[in-house]
């Protein structure tokens, strides 16, 4: 399971030969979700309410990026990290 991005003590995971639809997981402490890539909206499990904000914008921001990534796992190639989120 590659992890594609780290932020906030959240880290982004892409499984090879995943299931559909389009998705990653998320992982913060105890906390685990997995996210719909083109929808931005939780499949299953739960993160707490600050983090799970901060993983739906990030999702958002980088959709694009996330779905060609989703694309290279699909056929077995290493996904390109993605930026993470930044303080402003």
């Amino acid at each position: 399971m590659p992890e594609i991005s780290l932020f906030f003590g959240i880290r982004i995971s892409i499984y090879y030969d995943d299931h559909n639809p389009p998705h990653i997981h998320a992982q913060y402490g105890g906390h685990k979700a997995v996210f719909d890539i083109q929808e931005a909206t939780v499949i299953r499990g739960s993160l707490p309410s600050r983090q799970l904000k901060l993983v739906l914008a990030w999702i958002v921001m980088y959709q694009d990026e996330l779905m060609q990534d989703w694309e290279l796992v699909r056929s077995g190639m290493e996904p390109n990290d993605i930026p993470p989120l930044e303080r402003k």
